[in-house]
């Protein structure tokens, strides 16, 4: 388990005052508000001011006050110590933990590493790239265990609830 948070990645200047826009990679973007300071490029720095701007977030960063200034900063995350995180509710796991998760059969066949979890309106989907591409949906009658410590998510066999051609 990773002991920083991404949290945004700078991808643009905003006016000439050095603010910084960002695409959020958390679903909470009123975090933003809630922090003092967040690391910018491993760096520690104070968050001045923020506003929202659409599926933006702009921010007044300690330090970056021009254009030029912020212009040095794109492509940059902004990270958070992951121990400034709250608790998860029950059954509710970082993105970044499942991501480090392999997931088996109960067969014990390996289907292969979570690629990437894709929201969607009814469930959440576990995306495997390798060896085979597969979508697996999470739902409680497919994915029947999952132990971030061991890295390892137990689902039903792929032929038991995926649809054939």
């Amino acid at each position: 388990m990773g002991n920083l948070f991404k949290i945004g990645q700078i991808i643009n200047t905003h006016g000439i005052k050095g603010e910084v826009k960002v695409y959020p990679l958390t679903e909470d973007v009123n975090k933003f508000k809630r922090l003092e300071t967040v690391l910018v490029g491993g760096e520690e720095k104070k968050i001045l001011g923020v506003k929202f701007q659409k599926d933006r977030v702009i921010l007044k960063i300690e330090g970056i006050d021009s254009m030029n200034d912020a212009e040095t900063y794109k492509q940059k995350y902004i990270e958070i110590p992951r121990e400034n995180e709250p608790e998860l509710p029950p059954d509710t796991y970082y993105v970044s933990d499942l991501k480090e998760c392999t997931i088996y059969d109960t067969n014990e066949k390996e289907i292969g590493r979570i690629f990437d979890v894709i929201s969607t309106p009814n469930n959440d989907v576990y995306w495997i790239k390798e060896p085979k591409e597969l979508l697996i949906p999470v739902l409680r009658d497919i994915v029947l265990d999952i132990d971030i410590e061991l890295k390892k998510i137990i689902i039903k066999p792929v032929g038991e609830w995926q649809d054939e051609d």
